[in-house]
């Protein structure tokens, strides 16, 4: 049967020359001794791969467990092992080669069993996007460009698709590309800058661990060989696209503009944050109060600014600048301890020459409470209207605020050392004096 397809649009008679043609290939298949031989072939090559398969996946499951060890082996093991699922849809694929040339050598002709060679690595690169990747731009790249690659393949397309893809021409300005060259710049740029993400997280992990270093200089390591890493990674895919670096001279004079205009701001905040990373006066960790009032736990210092966490769980973004520009209290540097001092008063009746052995010695029991720089230290501050007013104070290596209530605690002991020691704590009286007789009335 015959159709006019001569007022129907291009794309009409492709897909129907297409499929004509797909017609014509499974008819002469169908038709074809070699083809059935072929067919049989496929499916003694995926039966001796579910049988090879089911003898090896326990034996390599087993091999490849580390247990609880977590050792560089151990790791390598378990990066294997999760492979396994692939073993299947490879096994087929490696026995329908063997038996791709088997057919060739005898009818000089495989177009069936190499179809079902590329559809078993098709299921196989499938497998690996779905069971395997778990990472979401990895998986991404994956479902969007790995997988519809493998399909064309498979199809015997991708010849075809990547003529067409390259056939088409995006102009941009002075420049131009074509979507096949565009294609390769993302799937390959992701690819490389995934690796470099990755390399940067491994080796930030492992500075990280360096407890002789300084916490300021770990941190200002990390970020050197952050950007190193993706300087390298960046060069890499310019020469891999064949993209000549003296093309970005004029881009880089463009950035250099903008850093002395509209970026002075970013550019400076960027300097002080490598100028406080080197000097090591603030680092992740420490608490700080700036002149502007804002005060909490730096918790990340990136390349612009730092973040500080408030313990009522807000963050702050600081730029660094205000870090350098600006006078900065540092509650935890270098590990020091900090005092604080709790107020308490007695009665008048009370020997004030006991008070201070008593409540030292109460206070000294508090866990936290330090004996060096200072022991707990009781002062007399003055003599108050209701009563004797006195000052504990004491040293403590955190922040009285967030999880730690020292002052709180130290209240608490205070009162029950006084208590024990029937030492009566005053509170404000009044007294009314009435002039004149009182008179009542009468009903």
């Amino acid at each position: 049967m015959e159709f006019d397809l001569e007022s129907q649009p291009e794309i009409v008679q492709t897909i129907v020359g297409y499929g004509q043609q797909g017609w014509e290939l499974a008819l002469s298949w169908l038709l074809s001794p070699a083809a059935w031989s072929q067919f049989g072939l496929l499916i003694v090559a995926y039966v001796a791969a579910v049988l090879v398969s089911r003898k090896l996946q326990p034996t390599l499951s087993r091999l490849l467990d580390p247990g609880e060890s977590d050792s560089i082996i151990a790791k390598a093991r378990r990066f294997v092992a999760q492979f396994l699922p692939l073993l299947l849809p490879l096994l087929a694929y490696v026995f329908t080669g063997i038996g791709e040339s088997v057919v060739r050598s005898i009818f000089d002709s495989g177009a069936v069993i190499a179809f079902g060679k590329r559809v078993f690595l098709f299921l196989a690169v499938r497998a690996l996007v779905r069971d395997i990747v778990s990472d979401p731009f990895l998986k991404l790249l994956g479902r969007y460009i790995l997988i519809p690659m493998a399909a064309l393949y498979a199809l015997g397309l991708i010849e075809t698709v990547a003529a067409r893809l390259e056939a088409t021409v995006v102009p941009l300005g002075n420049l131009s590309f074509d979507l096949l060259w565009l294609l390769q710049f993302l799937a390959v740029g992701g690819v490389i800058f995934w690796l470099g993400q990755w390399s940067n997280s491994q080796s930030s992990d492992f500075i990280q661990k360096q407890e002789e270093m300084r916490p300021s200089l770990r941190q200002l390591v990390a970020k050197a060989v952050e950007f190193l890493i993706f300087a390298v990674a960046f060069l890499v895919l310019m020469n891999i696209m064949g993209i000549n670096l003296s093309a970005l001279a004029v881009l880089s004079g463009a950035i250099g503009v903008g850093l002395g205009f509209g970026l002075q701001k970013i550019a400076s905040n960027f300097i002080s944050g490598v100028i406080l990373l080197v000097e090591g006066q603030a680092t992740v960790g420490d608490y700080v109060e700036l002149d502007g009032g804002e005060a909490g736990t730096i918790v990340k210092m990136t390349a612009r600014a730092a973040i500080l966490e408030t313990y009522d769980g807000r963050w702050i973004v600081v730029p660094n600048e205000d870090f350098i520009t600006t006078r900065v209290v540092n509650y935890s540097d270098s590990g020091s301890a900090n005092r604080y001092e709790a107020p308490f008063s007695v009665s008048y009746d009370t020997d004030i020459n006991t008070v201070p052995a008593i409540i030292e010695a109460a206070v000294a029991k508090h866990p936290e409470v330090l004996d060096a720089p200072y022991p707990p230290d009781c002062e007399l501050r003055g003599f108050g209207d209701s009563g004797i007013d006195f000052a504990v104070e004491f040293w403590v290596n955190g922040i009285d605020d967030g999880p730690n209530k020292y002052t709180s605690d130290v209240l608490f002991l205070i009162w029950n050392a006084l208590k024990e020691n029937n030492i009566t704590i005053p509170y404000p009286h009044r007294t009314v004096e009435l002039k004149g007789e009182l008179r009542t009335r009468s009903r």
